[in-house]
């Protein structure tokens, strides 16, 4: 990431906490799952696969250790994408890397959580190891805790060259989809590891002042609710202050709303070999996990209750939307390994009125129910070792 020019001016606005913000007991569970040994050991292998400029083998590496961290989680290959990229000057693929975690209710509007992998001149370890580690910990946190919006978990090459895979995302990815992605807040994390041997009690919640305006107002609110977050679930204060250069910047100029966490006693140490886990301060990275997870939950709205978890993965997290549907079915297939399945949709009476066998499944597949008649159904889907059932409503 670019560094920032230092603080020097107070933002006049305050931050307040609205009335349907409030500390959500179930919320704070989770944040405290999160542990300094699991930031700790992140940073410590993030580190240890050297330095990851475009075109290496250590950005592999790293794109690999990434896929093999959220599989380990419970998450599935169906759930992951590469997004692969080249730019002008360079003849290196590089490759965004993107797991969804389908919503239960809004599952076609997305909170993004972001950051990038590559680094330069050395490991960055805090540039950006320390929000690789904090996505990732969320991730793991939130695999069997359903959320009513999707979430995006993105992990950026190319940032140090010049933003060059958000850029890509957006032109190629949010924008080429049609309709055009749905997004509800992107929520990045850069340079968030602290300077060893300073005292590191505040982060910075980046807020949109640049142009376009039209998005400025609403980054002011979802910036507002991070520095909440920050308060309620960690032991941290806030400060906010401009959005500078790194990935949610591409975002921000096509309209989206953003909002970040940044390091509020800079370091002069990314972008140099000297970046490494001793000159940061890992208990301030373990610190800011910890408001980043609840803020991740208050984004997307998790449901921590103990039954709706229970229930939610007994059918291996599948859903289908949207319901009632009409004219298309989308169907989730979730933490399901099956690479195949069958899709049935069945009447009241028990008779099958239509099917589908997928052979290699996408995380979503979508199914033209057109030409079903108005009622409720029950839809059935089959693996080889498991058969998952939900009603369906179709208008």
């Amino acid at each position: 990431m670019k560094a920032k020019l230092p603080i020097v001016l107070v933002v006049l606005f305050s931050i307040t906490t609205s009335f349907s913000q409030q500390y959500i007991p179930g919320y704070a569970t989770v944040v405290n799952q999160t542990t300094q040994a699991n930031i700790t050991a992140r940073l410590t292998e993030f580190q240890n696969l050297g330095v990851k400029r475009r075109g290496t083998t250590a950005l592999q590496n790293t794109l690999n250790w990434l896929k093999t961290a959220y599989l380990s989680y419970g998450y599935t290959a169906s759930q992951m994408v590469e997004d692969s990229y080249t730019y002008s000057g360079s003849t290196a693929i590089c490759k965004n890397l993107i797991l969804t975690k389908v919503g239960t209710v809004y599952p076609n509007r997305y909170v993004i959580i972001c950051g990038h992998y590559d680094t330069i001149a050395g490991t960055g370890t805090n540039d950006n190891g320390s929000g690789t580690a904090i996505i990732l910990e969320i991730a793991r946190l939130l695999q069997n805790i359903p959320t009513e919006y999707s979430i995006k978990f993105i992990n950026f090459s190319g940032e140090e060259d010049g933003l060059r895979g958000s850029q890509h995302y957006v032109n190629n990815v949010v924008n080429a989809t049609t309709p055009k992605m749905d997004i509800k807040v992107v929520f990045n994390l850069d340079e968030v590891g602290g300077v060893a041997g300073e005292t590191n009690d505040t982060i910075t919640c980046d807020v949109d002042e640049s142009t376009p305006t039209s998005n400025n107002a609403a980054s002011v609110v979802v910036t507002n609710e991070l520095a909440t977050c920050v308060d309620l679930y960690s032991p941290l204060n806030t400060w906010i202050n401009f959005a500078a250069a790194t990935d949610y910047i591409p975002f921000e100029n096509n309209g989206e709303i953003i909002t970040g966490f940044y390091e509020t006693n800079i370091s002069s140490h990314p972008h140099t070999s000297s970046d490494t886990l001793a000159n940061m301060d890992v208990v301030y990275c373990y610190n800011v996990g910890k408001a980043a997870i609840g803020a991740a939950m208050h984004f997307a709205v998790a449901n921590t209750a103990v039954l709706d978890n229970e229930l939610f993965n007994a059918g291996n997290q599948v859903s289908f939307f949207p319901n009632p549907a009409k004219g298309f079915l989308n169907i989730n297939k979730g933490n399901l390994t099956d690479s195949s399945y069958t899709f049935s949709i069945v009447d009241i009476h028990g008779k099958t009125v239509l099917s589908q066998h997928y052979d290699v499944s996408s995380l979503i597949e979508i199914l033209n129910v057109s030409s079903l008649n108005t009622g409720v159904y029950l839809g059935v889907l089959e693996t080889e070792n498991q058969r998952i059932t939900k009603k369906i409503i179709i208008e």
